[in-house]
């Protein structure tokens, strides 16, 4: 018994070091990583995580339920896309054909009101709400430097940076895009309590608008940019702007570093695949919605573009593709999550999961994206 209590009283002072150690070498954020992550199995951030952290509630206003369409889930899945499905963990697959839900399927208990991590979807969500904020006039346009908002950001290279650089991936900022170091900024930017200091603790180490870098902190700066000139906390502006007017079925969360803090805007915004197709909706028919301009068909138009010629892949917080005839743009986010557009098809594809499957090739998408996609134009196609 003196030995157990002896054994014990070690052990937690060993630990109260450990903890102590951590927080002073800046590192105590792996203390919620362990709590939050690590302790349920996962090594990276996972679907259903947003129960374990702060969040802010992203409002709906009137439902507009999707239409469905008069064939909604009559041409089965092939066999090639039910296995790459079952193989990678997907728990949502819908197909929206001119505007109407086609087909769509679940996994693994999940429904279609079931919420799921975005991951970095929701940069899309942050750069249609830069768009918004320029409609709005409380940003000037895509050339208003950062340092308007932030003075941390006037000197050295960093004073050319615009919230436009931020968009497109071109900041120039010294960011670590490791998703699985615990040691790395985004990590960090994951786990802490104050995300604001991390991101305004970034330095220029390459002249901005000259090349792209896909770096999440700048996905950050530019909300907490948009959330200065608006005066509005992002998740207030995103439903105010998008979630009530394209009437979405359900109210989404989106995490905070902490209660009633910054909304983690490079990612994890928890909703479901309906209602994140509506922004591939609001795109593919450039920034309108039930008739109504939401936001400026010129920045939707810019945004699917690519910024550098060197960089055919991203537009504006978009990401674009051109394979075998099929031409498009997506939302994208960890482990496969994707918003797929397809202008020439009048489709939109999404795609929920757990699980991707690494380029085998120098493509920036994943071999399971091409599948997605090929599979999925088969069925609209009907063909075998």
């Amino acid at each position: 018994m003196k030995f157990l209590k002896k054994f014990l009283l070690w052990f937690f002072g060993i630990l109260l070091v450990l903890i102590a150690v951590l927080y002073i070498t800046g590192y105590g954020y792996l203390i919620t990583a362990v709590r939050t992550i690590y302790f349920h199995g996962h090594v990276t951030a996972f679907l259903d995580d947003y129960q374990y952290f702060d969040n802010r509630t992203i409002q709906k206003g009137n439902p507009q339920p999707w239409a469905e369409a008069k064939d909604y889930n009559k041409i089965a899945a092939t066999h090639v896309l039910d296995s790459i499905n079952k193989k990678t963990g997907t728990v949502a697959f819908l197909i929206i054909k001119n505007d109407s839900v086609w087909y769509e399927t679940y996994y693994d208990g999940y429904e279609k009101d079931s919420k799921s991590n975005s991951f970095s979807m929701a940069k899309s969500v942050v750069s249609a709400a830069l768009g918004k904020a320029i409609t709005d006039r409380k940003i000037k346009s895509l050339d208003q430097k950062v340092s308007d908002f932030f003075p941390e950001f006037k000197d050295g290279k960093s004073a050319a940076m615009t919230v436009g650089d931020l968009s497109s991936m071109a900041s120039g900022l010294n960011w670590d895009e490791s998703y699985y170091s615990p040691f790395s900024i985004t990590t960090q930017a994951y786990f802490d309590g104050d995300l604001n200091s991390v991101i305004l603790g970034l330095k220029g180490v390459s002249e901005p608008g000259k090349s792209y870098i896909y770096l999440s902190g700048n996905t950050q700066l530019l909300a907490m940019c948009i959330e200065k000139a608006t005066g509005k906390s992002l998740a207030d502006y995103v439903s105010d702007s998008f979630w009530k007017p394209m009437g979405a079925e359900n109210e989404a969360l989106w995490q905070t570093d902490h209660e009633n803090g910054m909304v983690k805007a490079y990612c994890c915004i928890a909703s479901n695949a309906r209602d994140f197709a509506r922004f591939g909706k609001l795109y593919k028919q450039y920034g309108k919605w039930n008739g109504k301009q939401i936001i400026d068909s010129a920045f939707v138009a810019k945004s699917i573009k690519p910024r550098f010629e060197d960089s055919p892949q991203y537009g504006y917080g978009w990401w674009l593709f051109d394979h075998d005839g099929k031409k498009g743009y997506c939302m994208r986010g960890h482990l496969g999550q994707y918003v797929i557009v397809i202008p020439d098809q009048d489709a939109i594809i999404v795609r929920l999961g757990k699980n991707t499957i690494k380029t085998t090739t120098d493509s920036p998408f994943g071999d399971d994206f091409y599948v997605y996609l090929e599979e999925a134009t088969k069925m609209l196609t009907n063909k075998k």
